[in-house]
């Protein structure tokens, strides 16, 4: 059975390496660049050909990942006058694995299937390390036969795979996994700068915290800059994780739902790019905590 040709768009941090696993299991790979050639032309050294635009690409896939910023990057990939929709490519199967907006997803679906196209959201968990290794989680929202179709391209990338059910459930799902984790570094920042104020050490409290129950792997990562100042623990950025919860309040706001927390732990990241802190990762939210507490960013 001959295998599906697929086109990758967004060859970053994440992009790159699951593009790779999916050029060296076998397949027949399609990339599109932006400004940095160095991924591009690495995929192209093992074998993937470049498109110039998403409507050449459409036109020779049968399924196309799109792993991009967010929403508006979506759908001007999909929508444009050069975009997958122009390709007119019956059958074209294309899979966001960025982290979007529920409602605009579900908008481009019923745009995509007017155009006898298929969407599906699979969103990432965990990092680009996994996505190097093939070893991602994803969660999808696609019907039951697209996801029989895609799935041995999706085990090229990824090692935990959940289908949740019809499309728009994948980035539903994902915006509340990164809400929890989200919560989690804004109470974790709340907390040291609380903690400090009244004579305890960052040591102190990961001395009760990191052996406990309240311990996890998030906890972990996010304790790692403010302990051992590495900042590769965990890169994502405030801009992106402000933008994640904004997307969670549309959704929220779409479905009626009360969302009180939620704001909080949104204007947390929104305060801190105001700042001008928002290429910084998410656990140096900490240090933004400390210093509107009138702390030093870094522990004593």
């Amino acid at each position: 059975m001959t295998k599906p040709v697929i086109g990758f768009i967004g060859v970053g941090l994440m992009g790159h390496g699951m593009a790779k696993n999916i050029v060296e299991k076998g397949h027949e790979l399609v990339v599109m660049g932006h400004n940095n050639r160095a991924p591009v032309d690495d995929l192209v050294s093992r074998g993937a050909r470049e498109a110039m635009s998403p409507a050449e690409m459409g036109r020779q896939c049968d399924i196309v990942h799109l792993c991009v910023t967010g929403s508006p990057q979506v759908e001007a990939l999909i929508r444009g006058p050069d975009g997958l929709i122009a390709s007119g490519h019956d059958g074209l199967i294309v899979i966001d694995c960025s982290t979007s907006d529920p409602v605009s997803t579900l908008k481009l679906a019923d745009e995509l299937s007017a155009a006898k196209m298929v969407m599906v959201d699979a969103p990432l968990s965990r990092t680009p390390k996994e996505a190097e290794a093939g070893t991602l989680d994803t969660m999808i929202g696609a019907d039951a036969e697209t996801f029989a179709t895609i799935r041995p391209v999706i085990e090229c990338w990824a090692g935990v795979i959940t289908h949740l059910g019809p499309v728009g459930l994948g980035h539903k799902m994902k915006l509340i996994n990164n809400f929890i984790a989200m919560g989690y570094a804004t109470i974790y920042a709340e907390a040291l700068a609380i903690a400090r104020r009244n004579g305890l050490t960052v040591e102190q409290v990961n001395s009760v915290i990191a052996p406990g129950r309240m311990a996890c792997g998030f906890y972990e990562t996010f304790m790692k800059w403010t302990l051992e100042r590495d900042p590769e623990a965990h890169k994502f950025t405030i801009v992106n994780a402000h933008k994640d919860m904004r997307y969670l309040a549309n959704m929220a706001n779409a479905s009626g739902s009360v969302n009180a927390v939620q704001a909080v732990v949104k204007n947390a990241f929104a305060a801190m790019e105001a700042s001008g802190g928002g290429e910084k990762y998410v656990p140096m939210l900490a240090d933004f905590i400390a210093e509107t507490n009138g702390l030093s960013g870094e522990p004593e």
